[in-house]
């Protein structure tokens, strides 16, 4: 069953008030912060408070990552050897920018012994990173990676890059969409960045709409008010999913069992079609699935 990743919440790993309030959100994911909301007197402490709210248990369903530091930092070592006794889903590793580094991090899970099913995801938020990013998604092919997907980081490329962030995200869409056509070449999955300014519910809906049709798996937040609006975007409609069940129903049906196209409500519907339908149908089912939990 395809796991749901519409919303994936960064939280502060130094607040442990925030860590308990994560348990009753309605995020599909929650990434448990060491990185750029902890101060560098609270890694520590962060790391501990992360340690213990993974153990605790209470987080259901939610997909489960640890934002480390970056593995050139002085905490790298720390950050993933506390993960490595945590097993959370995975971990989201920021700054990564070239294959070597992906390397980095396979060699030192391995060197603390972490259970094969803890996942790797990266940040792209550099202009190399961008510019490597098929490279990049390709180190995949070799399992001891570990690779899972990308979250895409316009912040910090914008920074480096000097392209401004405005409404539209214009300047930024070839950086984005070669980023997508990397994943996908690679079976991979890519998250959209986080919006900064919470308070504006328009512009953040506009935001996750963007971002759904391009083609991002879902979306990284930074406040809990943006949750329910990030699920029902990047949830499929009624109406498609009913639709998409209609394509599967008629390709079953055994007139068309040897068919490469059929009509379906005067529309020319292809084997392609059913195969977009199936994820459509997938998604749907592991959503509804989550929200029984």
């Amino acid at each position: 069953m395809i796991r749901p990743r519409r919303s994936l919440l960064f939280m502060p790993g130094s607040n442990a008030r925030v860590l308990e309030k994560a348990r009753n959100l309605p995020a599909d994911g929650l990434i448990l912060d060491l990185e750029d909301s902890v101060a560098p007197e609270a890694k520590a402490l962060a790391r501990d408070q992360i340690a213990g709210a993974i153990a605790a248990k209470g987080f259901g369903k939610r997909e489960v990552l640890i934002r480390t530091n970056t593995t050139d930092s002085p905490w790298w070592m720390d950050d993933i050897a506390m993960a490595a006794k945590a097993r959370p889903d995975g971990i989201l590793v920021p700054k990564v920018s070239s294959v070597a580094d992906i390397k980095t991090i396979a060699r030192c899970l391995l060197d603390v012994d972490a259970d094969p099913s803890i996942r790797v995801w990266t940040m792209i938020e550099t202009a190399r990173a961008v510019l490597h990013a098929e490279e990049l998604a390709a180190a995949s092919r070799d399992a001891d990676t570990r690779l899972a997907g990308f979250v895409f980081g316009p912040n910090d490329i914008s920074r480096e890059t000097r392209i401004r962030m405005q409404p539209g995200r214009a300047a930024m869409l070839p950086l984005i969409t070669h980023c997508i056509l990397a994943t996908r070449a690679y079976g991979l999955e890519i998250l959209d960045g986080p919006f900064s300014d919470f308070s504006n519910f328009n512009g953040f809906g506009q935001e996750c709409t963007q971002a759904r049709d391009l083609g991002f798996d879902g979306k990284t937040l930074i406040h809990p008010g943006q949750i329910e609006a990030c699920n029902a975007i990047f949830t499929p409609p009624e109406e498609e999913v009913a639709y998409a069940r209609k394509i599967i129903a008629a390709f079953d049906q055994p007139e068309n069992a040897s068919r490469g196209a059929i009509s379906l409500d005067g529309q020319m519907v292809e084997r392609l079609h059913a195969d977009m339908a199936r994820r459509t149908i997938a998604i749907a089912d592991s959503i509804a699935a989550l929200a029984r939990q």
